[in-house]
């Protein structure tokens, strides 16, 4: 049943428009990491919407791509490799509970997604604040924004 409302989900947003190059993160994913089981579920992402749980869709609207150095700061990547992430913004507000009664930033809004799919790998990391991350090392591992990062399989 969750999968026919997410396929649902994506399919009608995938009909709204095109990207000017299409993301490799769009499509369902199932979710890999311990943090995603208890917190996300798996998750579908459209060109405008994740839908999280596979019940609960948030519009997304894809803000730029991060350079290869940005998106190694976030997910550890080679920064040879010219790996690309793509930086989201939306709004979930802090009381929306997902999987055993967890929220993706605590008592926060989130506003900021960043998704890094490599493969048959999605990488997620979720960040509050209403001003976008700063995507350098230093500046995500002591930032006050940084909620959390889930990783999900096709």
């Amino acid at each position: 049943m969750k999968r026919e409302v997410l396929a649902g989900v994506l399919a009608g947003s995938l009909l709204l428009g095109t990207l000017p190059a299409m993301a490799q993160e769009l499509g369902f994913w199932k979710a890999e990491s311990n943090t995603a089981r208890d917190v996300t579920g798996d998750v579908g992402i459209s060109e405008s919407k994740i839908a999280i749980e596979a019940f609960y869709p948030f519009n997304i609207v894809r803000a730029r791509d991060l350079t290869p150095a940005e998106t190694s700061a976030v997910f550890d990547t080679d920064i040879a490799s010219n790996s690309k992430a793509h930086l989201y913004g939306l709004v979930i507000p802090a009381n929306r509970k997902f999987l055993h009664k967890n929220t993706l930033c605590g008592n926060e809004d989130t506003h900021w997604m960043v998704a890094y799919a490599e493969g048959n790998t999605l990488a997620l990391a979720f960040f509050s604040g209403e001003q976008s991350p700063t995507f350098a090392v230093d500046a995500i591992a002591n930032s006050s924004s940084f909620c959390g990062m889930y990783r999900y399989t096709r």
